[in-house]
């Protein structure tokens, strides 16, 4: 399950990397025009503010000691952040378009996967990932293809194992580009 998606957010301890920094601030600001309309937000915003302001404290406030390879770091984190944030509010208007076009809304859409509300809700937002059982219901009816309904996502420390092994097997034809992993997108 990802570590950001809302149900997991309050088990997080602590950032570690850049790409939680901006995965964090993205949904801290993202969450900030859901908590007007449901309060119960409000505690998942402000735990993601202390995770933010700790870990910028720690790797960020000695302006001294930052280092090129952080600034790299902190940039792939951005773009790869971006990229996930433009993937869902793609899908999320191809997903309303069709509901629209079909003389429906986000809650019939709600009925038929069988979901609350809030819930459907968190899931067109890319708060909370779809089942592979939603995804596949709405291709189904709505005809959107699954590349635009399933984030091709790899994760960097995932990429990186992958790019090593492939580099150490002996037999491998497996022939890379640089947007095959290097921003972890498809």
């Amino acid at each position: 399950m990802e570590k950001f998606s809302i149900q997991n957010i309050q088990k997080i301890v602590s950032l570690n990397s850049e790409l939680d920094l901006e995965k964090a601030s993205s949904l801290y600001l993202r969450l900030r025009v859901l908590a007007k309309e449901d309060k119960s937000y409000e505690a998942v915003r402000k735990h993601l503010r202390k995770l933010i302001s700790d870990y910028e404290e720690k790797n960020w406030s000695d302006e001294n000691s930052i280092t090129d390879n952080q600034i790299r770091e902190s940039d792939l984190a951005e773009v790869i952040v971006q990229a996930e944030n433009e993937f869902y509010q793609k899908r999320k208007g191809l997903i309303k378009a069709k509901l629209k076009g079909a003389g429906l809304n986000q809650n019939d859409l709600a009925k038929i996967l069988e979901h609350r509300k809030g819930y459907m809700s968190e899931l067109i937002n890319g708060l909370r990932p779809f089942s592979k059982e939603d995804l596949v219901v709405i291709n189904r009816l709505f005809k959107i293809k699954f590349e635009d309904l399933i984030p091709a996502f790899i994760q960097p420390e995932r990429a990186s194992h992958i790019k090593k092994t492939l580099e150490s097997l002996s037999s491998n034809k497996i022939k890379l580009t640089t947007k095959d992993f290097d921003l972890q997108k498809a």
